[in-house]
């Protein structure tokens, strides 16, 4: 069938822009805005550990006021995680939802399991300096890893590119000692993660331009 003389012609290949663009727009509304979770994780762990670290007296533990902030901090990210991730799938269904929702719960599952685990290493004896070193590295895990989860499952390369660098903070963090590793946790977590809010936002406005961009004329006669 040709088309009459007036009417508009179809551009292959601006239709299959528009179906990515469109393809885009659904996953970008159902999926973690990255800015908002790597907002929110750096600053309870910039302001956490920083506590943490300033209020390391010569017995190299932190007072407890700050224990108290960074205990308050942690959970405002969680429970912040857990809003944020259910919100965003609030209305899909399917597989969207689930993915969604499963994704938001495994951060209250993944730190409650973290809590109980501290519990029993406590119970069986492990020092002061022991409990310290081990809540930052299984707090960095678990961080690092459902990052690494929601990378695989939103398809989000930058999620797993902090996932990577969470896990690598952890390790870092263990060696360092008391109290060097609160200020670890602080600059290179707290850090990497406002660093990644920066990162993504460049990233979105490079994809928004580039979709503004006209259609390339079709070679042909």
């Amino acid at each position: 069938m040709t088309s009459q003389p007036g009417e508009p012609t179809l551009d292959p290949g601006a239709t299959l822009r528009l179906i990515r663009d469109q393809q885009e727009r659904a996953r970008a509304a159902t999926s973690p805005d990255g800015r908002a979770l790597y907002g929110a994780w750096g600053l309870a762990w910039l302001v956490g550990y920083l506590c943490l670290y300033a209020s390391t007296g010569p017995d190299g533990m932190p007072a407890g006021w700050a224990f108290m902030v960074f205990g308050g901090a942690i959970l405002a990210g969680v429970v912040f995680t857990i809003v944020h991730s259910v919100r965003r799938t609030a209305g899909t269904r399917g597989p969207s939802a689930r993915v969604g929702a499963m994704y938001g719960w495994s951060w209250m599952l993944g730190f409650v399991a973290f809590g109980l685990v501290l519990g029993g290493l406590e119970r069986a004896g492990a020092s002061g300096v022991v409990m310290a070193l081990a809540s930052n590295a299984f707090a960095s895990l678990v961080v690092g890893l459902l990052y690494l989860g929601g990378a695989a499952a939103f398809q989000d390369s930058s999620l797993f590119v902090v996932g990577v660098w969470m896990l690598l903070v952890a390790a870092v963090a263990t060696f360092v000692g008391l109290p060097t590793t609160y200020l670890v946790m602080a600059l290179a977590g707290g850090g990497g993660f406002l660093v990644m809010v920066g990162v993504e936002q460049a990233l979105r406005v490079r994809r928004r331009r580039a979709a503004a961009l006209p259609a390339e004329p079709r070679g042909g006669r």
